[in-house]
């Protein structure tokens, strides 16, 4: 399992996905549009992780030459994400783990009123201006976030993080991404996704 050394590096990283996920990114931190933050983006000794933020990193090279060349880049990576997550008429890859676990195509199933109880359980929730579903990618890896933090601190256990990747997000990450390089294999989000991926496997084969 990650040494408790890296338990705030994986709380800062599940929470950057986490929110660039929850939310188009003319709402969130376009941190991830340069190149000198995936410089020092942690890799966890972890070579598919490591790949993945270089696909991330050559991204943003690539997105400030095309800001340089006078394109508005944010304003198309938020259409890319409404494409992708909100429709209309409906999303091209559902957000929600309870689309990938039930014939539901939207996100209130058994996986939400899980997500609801350990959010509540933890002194969280999932109100707010992004209104979502509790069992959206973005609000299960800022949960992830939020077990690391207490596990660095020393108020959570390993197992807590062991037994929630493994229950939610691993059980629908890895679709989730593909569909995502699937339906816009040139995008911003299918190098996020792809990295949600790796960090959530990396932290869930280490456990």
């Amino acid at each position: 399992m990650p040494t408790n050394a890296n338990f705030p590096d994986l709380a800062d990283a599940f929470a950057f996905l986490g929110n660039s996920l929850l939310a188009p990114i003319s709402q969130t931190s376009d941190l991830g549009l340069d190149p000198s933050f995936w410089s020092i983006f942690p890799t966890f000794n972890d070579d598919a992780v490591a790949e993945a933020v270089s696909a991330c990193t050559a991204y943003a090279q690539a997105a400030s030459k095309r800001q340089e060349q006078g394109e508005n880049v944010r304003q198309a990576i938020s259409v890319e994400y409404a494409k992708l997550f909100v429709g209309p008429p409906k999303p091209a890859v559902a957000p929600w783990e309870t689309a990938w676990r039930s014939t539901s195509s939207v996100g209130f199933g058994e996986a939400t009123i899980q997500m609801r109880h350990l959010l509540a359980e933890s002194g969280l929730n999932a109100s707010g201006a992004s209104n979502q579903y509790a069992d959206h990618i973005g609000i299960e890896l800022l949960y992830a976030s939020t077990l690391c933090e207490y596990i660095a601190a020393g108020s959570a256990d390993e197992q807590m993080l062991s037994e929630f990747l493994q229950d939610h997000p691993l059980a629908w990450v890895d679709a989730f991404a593909t569909a995502v390089a699937e339906a816009a294999p040139t995008g911003y989000y299918a190098r996020l996704a792809d990295l949600a991926a790796r960090i959530a496997n990396h932290a869930g084969r280490k456990q």
